[in-house]
């Protein structure tokens, strides 16, 4: 098989600039990569939305997601046929009919409930970010306080009906694609107990800590992260990469 395009898919009050470390490594290895510009209004579109992405490219192709993307990702890819492979980077692996909510209540340790601050939308819902006063703290705790600050500013909204929205699929992505996780140890939106919970459930081939890092580890540690994702694509590839 040739060499998998990475599909990197951000989460809630985050953009594709996220991934910008990684696609670094990636690119030093000579490994294809596009991070997906997720809408983040409502699980069912945005991975019809990430569907859409995944057939527009030729080839194989490795999706690797964040926090929420995880969602996105396992319903998007579920039956996709040029996906060969997941990884879930601080992300959800959701079964069918949970909810990111639902997950992440699912065993004590998040304090992003405190943490958010929600806006009125005309449609009646509701979208969600993390206050900036919070953000550095709850989000990335292990950068430098410029780079969190920026990220604040930046940060993408969410809104609160697609964190509330269950998977959809009968089908989870991870029931028949091989998976890889790496979680910080010390993720604050997402327990480390859950996210541990999720890779056992799906049979991940490797699930790795990174010891102190934060829920955004893959600004605060792309090595590590880079490092699980090329490992994915030597699997599904058999390269060198």
């Amino acid at each position: 098989m040739s060499t998998p395009t990475v599909v990197l898919v951000h989460g809630a009050f985050a953009d594709s600039t996220s991934w910008n470390g990684v696609v670094e490594h990636l690119r030093d290895a000579r490994v294809p990569a596009v991070a997906n510009a997720n809408p983040l209004r409502s699980l069912s579109g945005d991975a019809a939305y990430l569907r859409d992405v995944l057939a527009s490219i030729e080839g194989p192709v490795l999706v690797v997601a964040h926090s929420y993307g995880g969602m996105v990702a396992t319903q998007g890819a579920a039956g996709a046929p040029n996906v060969v492979g997941l990884v879930y980077v601080g992300a959800f692996a959701p079964d069918t009919g949970e909810s990111a909510f639902e997950l992440s209540a699912k065993f004590p340790g998040s304090t992003l409930g405190d943490a958010v601050a929600p806006t009125p939308l005309a449609d009646g819902g509701q979208e969600l970010t993390i206050r900036q006063d919070a953000f550095h703290q709850q989000f990335v705790a292990d950068v430098d306080e410029s780079t969190a600050a920026l990220m604040a500013v930046a940060q993408r909204p969410v809104t609160l009906a697609a964190l509330n929205e269950p998977l959809g699929t009968v089908d989870p992505a991870w029931r028949t694609l091989p998976s890889w996780f790496v979680h910080g140890a010390e993720d604050r939106n997402i327990p480390a107990e859950a996210l541990r919970y999720m890779a056992e459930r799906a049979g991940s081939r490797s699930t790795t800590e990174v010891p102190g890092a934060s829920h955004a580890l893959a600004v605060s540690r792309p090595d590590a992260v880079a490092q699980v994702v090329l490992e994915a694509v030597r699997a599904v590839s058999g390269t060198a990469a």
